[in-house]
């Protein structure tokens, strides 16, 4: 048995396959997940696990080479953004329109479906290299 980290044994699964460039997305009660896309739905009830907490324990297992964001957080949810600033202040940071994000998010290994309920907390992680 795991004794820290990630327990979420799909989570984990995920992260340990990722090689460099491939994506997984963490998204909010509403993100639709495309067809052919794995969904990890650890959602429990409204906000609960909040985008943040989910997120937060990601960037500590993942490495992080640059992120997609749409465009319309800036105006919508600037307390995620600033979080999300806060947590990749190295990182490149992307911005697409809302409808491109849903588009990209096809191409993701697995979308992380969380409780979060407030608008564009949704986020794209492209994998880096370790070496």
């Amino acid at each position: 048995m795991k004794k820290h980290g990630i327990l979420n044994s799909d989570i984990d699964k995920v992260l340990a396959d990722l090689g460099h460039t491939d994506q997984i997305t963490v998204g909010d009660l509403g993100l639709p997940i495309p067809e052919g896309v794995k969904k990890i739905d650890v959602a429990l009830t409204i906000g609960t696990p909040s985008f943040k907490e989910v997120l937060s324990l990601i960037n500590d297992e993942m490495a992080i080479e640059s992120i997609v964001l749409a465009e319309e957080i800036k105006e919508q949810n600037a307390t995620q953004l600033q979080y999300i600033n806060e947590q990749f202040p190295d990182i490149s940071v992307h911005y697409v329109t809302h409808e491109e994000f849903k588009k990209m998010t096809s191409k993701s290994k697995a979308i992380i479906r969380t409780g979060e309920a407030t608008p564009y907390s949704n986020i794209i992680l492209q994998s880096a290299v370790i070496f």
